[in-house]
């Protein structure tokens, strides 16, 4: 079991963007109900020619200290900048990815990035350890799915680079 200070990412790999949403809601609501703390997700999809879409809800995924900025930042560091068609991850992976990157060796991010396959849907959140307490319930449609913790990154350290990124001192 990780500590409070472990920052987790989970992914999975769904059939359907219907599936992905449902999954994607469960994470809202345990958010809501304080059974989770602050995260940030998004549903993306992969289509058959194996481009990247990442569908966010920016309101919503805004919890916490993440603003947003952690899954567009994840999802630069997992898939090829070749495969992803939003402009607006690369943006987070040039001021947030290095930060994160610390934390996911590249047999991680390789693993993580093979698990969804062309023509699938995918759910990724990145948030506190009390997500990989909850892996069953919050990715229950899941076909497959991965979590990873996102070691040697300081809590701190990262709410702090995030506060300074959201307020334009960091771009």
């Amino acid at each position: 079991m990780a500590n409070e200070d472990s920052t987790f990412l989970l992914v999975g790999a769904y059939a359907s963007v219907e599936d992905a949403q449902a999954d994607y809601q469960v994470v809202k609501d345990l958010h809501a109900e304080k059974v989770i703390g602050g995260f940030d997700a998004a549903v993306i999809t992969k289509d058959d020619k194996g481009k990247v879409h990442v569908n966010k809800d920016e309101t919503a995924t805004r919890r916490g200290g993440w603003g947003g900025l952690g899954v567009g930042a994840l999802v630069g560091l997992i898939f090829p900048p070749s495969l992803i068609a939003s402009a607006a991850v690369g943006a987070a992976v040039g001021a947030f990815g290095g930060h994160l990157a610390k934390g996911l060796s590249r047999s991680d991010m390789k693993d993580l990035g093979e698990l969804l396959e062309a023509g699938e849907a995918g759910l990724v959140v990145i948030g506190d350890w009390r997500l990989e307490e909850r892996i069953d319930e919050l990715l229950r449609h899941a076909e497959r799915r991965q979590a990873k913790e996102l070691r040697d990154l300081d809590k701190a350290e990262t709410e702090e680079q995030i506060g300074s990124l959201m307020s334009g001192e960091g771009a």
